[in-house]
This record gives C-alpha cells, structure tokens and sequence, in this order.
C-alpha cells in the first residue's frame, strides 16, 4: 500500500530540507516528537528510535519506531530524505520526503509504502489501519510544523496549513 501527504510551503526547498534533514534535532522542532535516540552514524546515514506522540482527545498515544536515516540532495528539483523502518509496527515502511521547489516556494510530500499482512485479514487491513491511525496524524503535524518553521522569517506567510489528505494506492 502507498500513502502520499503533502503541503505548500512559501519558502525555498533548500531551506525546508535544511530544517528536517537532521532528525536528532526534531523533538526541539516539533512539539509531538518527545525523543530522537541515535544508535549508530555512518556517514550521512543514521540508526535512531523515534518517538511521538499522536494526539488522541485530550491525550495522546506515545508510539515509537527504528529507522535508518539519510537524505540526498544530489538534485535540487526533487531533495529527498529518506526512512527505512526496522523495528515498532511500521517495520518494513518506507518513507521518501520529496522537497521540489516551485514557483512560489516549495512543495513537500511524504510517501509512504508499506505492506504486513495479517493472516486471515488480508495484505492491506494492517498498513490501512497504522497510516489512518497514526501516519496521517503524525505526518501532517510534522509538515505543518515545518511549514510554520520555514515560513517564520518573512520568506513567506507565517500561517500553517494543513497538509493535504493522504492519497492511498
């Protein structure tokens, strides 16, 4: 299954990928992130346990996961940060941020591909389940955070949207 989020930032690309390539530095930028624990480093690349926090009513649902962490900038069309899930209940998610800079800024997108079937179940009621429960909350609480970030310095409108709704294929 492929999810896409995605949300107009009126900032350049550059600096929307400046922003979220280091994602030790996320729980400082983005109030639902309550840690970032770096495992290994190799490189650009990086092991770490993210946790966040997904808001549920007045509370919210701690959820952590292990990701491999890198990003590329070898095109400045299309920056790309990348996320393989190796451990939690999204292991086996793979994750590409697309960072395209357009006429009035940037546009970013999230795409997520993920697949654990349940037996019994089906090939998809796992993977629908996590991205309505969880991806799409947390994911568009982190664009609209960036947004709001790259926007801040009167590059562009300091208003944070909301990301579009998820495409599911």
């Amino acid at each position: 299954m492929r999810t896409t989020i995605g949300i107009d930032v009126a900032a350049p690309a550059g600096k929307v990928f400046a922003l979220a390539r280091d994602v030790s530095g996320w729980p400082a930028l983005l109030p639902h992130y309550r840690k970032v624990t770096i495992h290994s480093r190799n490189g650009d690349r990086v092991v770490a346990t993210m946790a966040a926090t997904r808001p549920l009513g007045p509370v919210g649902v701690p959820v952590s996961w292990r990701s491999e962490c890198w990003s590329d900038d070898r095109d400045a069309a299309d920056l790309r940060l990348r996320f393989v899930h190796l451990a939690g209940a999204t292991r086996g998610m793979d994750v590409t941020w697309h960072i395209r800079p357009t006429r009035t800024g940037s546009r970013v997108t999230i795409q997520h591909e993920f697949s654990r079937p349940l037996p019994l179940l089906g090939a998809d009621l796992l993977p629908r389940l996590i991205d309505r429960l969880f991806v799409r909350a947390i994911a568009g609480r982190t664009l609209a955070t960036f947004k709001a970030l790259a926007e801040a310095d009167g590059e562009g409108p300091s208003k944070a949207g909301a990301a579009t709704p998820a495409k599911v294929a």
